[in-house]
């Protein structure tokens, strides 16, 4: 990365909206992811292909981490949680491809995912409980937590931004940096840890947003009561 990622390079203009560099490679990923699931997922068959049998593994591994978090079906889940999931995950090894800075070390995108958790969140929270239940339940267990709940309810989503973002972006730094001062094939371990560091980033931010979508709904999940002694 040549530049400050707080630093925004305009590429072309859409009228009087500038449209950054950063949001012309997200585009490109969510193009390119689009395309890809419609081809993948074109013909299906009882009898998976290649493929279809690595779409398949993807898939319930995603819905058996959300059953492990979330009680019920996890497709209502599944669009979201799983999104986030590819889209970070392929936004992160963007930065494999020479001249791509990836848009998750741009703060601008982080902060972007990170509201789609939070708005998520609080519609998640309302379907659950309705939206004065889902008021409710910041003041439990009493009225006095109700600031502090809040709060945190803000800044658990800030974590979520500054932490992809901060991984993100040192990664990208290092490799850079690495590659200036020693060449073409010394960086190659580095980017080899860069990929591994990307899947796990991805991973937590997409745990992370379903830990958060599961307090809010569970909070409104009928309580089980203690047998009769």
């Amino acid at each position: 990365m040549s530049d400050s990622p707080f630093t925004v390079t305009t590429v072309f203009s859409i009228g009087s909206v500038g449209i950054s560099q950063t949001v012309v490679t997200t585009w490109a990923i969510l193009a390119v992811l689009g395309v890809g699931s419609f081809l993948a997922t074109l013909r299906l068959s009882v009898k998976p292909g290649p493929v279809q049998e690595v779409l398949e593994l993807v898939v319930t591994a995603i819905d058996g981490q959300i059953r492990a978090t979330i009680a019920g079906d996890p497709g209502r889940f599944r669009p979201l949680i799983g999104t986030l999931l590819l889209f970070i995950l392929a936004a992160n090894w963007s930065s494999l491809i020479p001249g791509v800075e990836p848009p998750t070390a741009h703060l601008e995108t982080d902060a972007a995912l990170a509201l789609i958790v939070f708005v998520a969140t609080i519609s998640y929270g309302i379907r659950a409980q309705g939206a004065w239940g889902y008021l409710k339940s910041f003041a439990r267990p009493t009225w006095v937590m109700l600031p502090l709940n809040l709060i945190e309810q803000v800044t658990r989503s800030f974590s979520l931004m500054v932490r992809l973002f901060g991984n993100v972006m040192s990664g990208v730094f290092v490799i850079g940096i690495v590659l200036s001062l020693a060449g073409l094939l010394v960086p190659i371990p580095l980017m080899a840890l860069d990929l591994l560091t990307g899947a796990v980033q991805a991973y937590i931010f997409a745990i992370l947003a379903l830990v958060f979508i599961a307090s809010a709904v569970e909070d409104g999940a009928p309580r089980k009561k203690d047998p009769p002694a």
